[in-house]
């Protein structure tokens, strides 16, 4: 652990360096003195509507599991998202499900299964929006010629991704048991006891999918995922245009797409990468300034995951926990995931 954990700091600073090796660091200062008070005062309010919205979308695909607490799974949110800047190796996405399982009685292979489920509908409702702004509204002037060929292509595998894992968890949820035999027949050449712990662990995760047999619940779920995804793509453009960057509101579409390739780089806090991915989006399609595009990506990168970070230690203060506790709360997440076999 302690490895990877450098592996990633180093990753992190090596990319912080990339980011900055052309800035002029103090007209990037002086940059981030010019914005605008009162559109980043907006961003902050969308951070807000975005975690209010993931946690309403939650109870959502934890509903097939038992009932759940809107106050439970907003705090275990918070906190989860806080933990992935405070933690290395994507702890929070475990933290998350297991916090909210402990508090609200439900299996945790079935509530970490939601969070993939999560992930999925993120995956669709990216996607639609980017084909909206590429194929409704992108002009010769944002894109063109090669660069929109480009575009499109990987908008189509990232579409196609999508359906196939949204078959994929159709199947899952709507034959647990079947999963379970195929993951027992599979583990044969394991010893007997582990193989039955495997196969009961594989048939509880995919219970975690049972909403895909719930038509309106998973409707429900699926329409919540584009006021998320609206409410990050509006902080992002608030953001954006605080440094005068000129991106229309449909152009923060592509961007975020290019934003969920940058946090998924496991760096604590996605940093480096974020900020590389916000940096590249602005000056190659919206003809930004470096040093503009520097000072909004450290800015943009700094209203996303500050508030969570400071709402999320007041909750682990309330709850008792501190960074330590998290991280044992992780390894025991991990184990209830897939516990140890004698």
């Amino acid at each position: 652990m302690r490895t990877r954990t450098a592996l990633v700091s180093l990753l992190a600073i090596a990319l912080l360096a990339w980011f900055l090796r052309h800035a002029n660091l103090a007209d990037v200062w002086a940059q981030v003195g010019r914005a605008r008070r009162d559109y980043l005062f907006y961003a902050f309010v969308f951070v807000g509507v975005t975690y209010w919205v993931r946690a309403w979308r939650w109870q959502f695909l934890l509903a097939p599991l038992g009932p759940t607490r809107f106050r439970t799974a907003f705090r275990a949110t918070v906190i989860g998202f806080a933990a992935l800047s405070l933690l290395p190796a994507r702890a929070g996405d475990l933290l998350r499900p297991y916090l909210l399982a402990r508090q609200e009685n439900l299996p945790v292979p079935a509530t970490f299964a939601t969070i993939v489920m999560e992930r999925v509908l993120d995956l669709v409702a990216v996607v639609a929006l980017l084909a909206f702004y590429v194929w409704g509204y992108a002009d010769e002037t944002t894109l063109s010629g090669s660069l929109r060929r480009s575009v499109e292509i990987s908008a189509a595998f990232a579409a196609g991704a999508a359906l196939a894992l949204l078959a994929l968890m159709w199947i899952l949820a709507t034959h647990p048991e079947r999963i379970g035999t195929i993951v027992f027949s599979a583990a044969r050449v394991l010893p007997r006891k582990m193989a039955h712990k495997l196969s009961a662990v594989a048939s509880t995760f995919s219970s975690g999918f049972a909403v895909a047999r719930r038509p309106g619940t998973f409707v429900a779920a699926l329409v919540c995922s584009f006021p998320l995804w609206l409410a990050i793509s509006s902080e992002a453009w608030f953001v954006t245009r605080a440094f005068g960057i000129d991106m229309s509101y449909p152009g923060s579409f592509l961007l975020q797409a290019l934003l969920v390739i940058g946090v998924a780089v496991p760096t604590p806090g996605a940093v480096g990468s974020f900020h590389e991915a916000y940096r590249i989006g602005v000056t190659t399609f919206f003809h930004a300034p470096n040093d503009a595009a520097v000072a909004a990506a450290i800015v943009v990168h700094a209203v996303s995951f500050i508030p969570v970070v400071g709402v999320g230690i007041i909750f682990m203060i309330q709850d008792g926990l501190s960074v330590g506790g998290l991280r044992a709360l992780a390894g025991t997440a991990r184990e209830k995931e897939l516990p140890e076999i004698p």
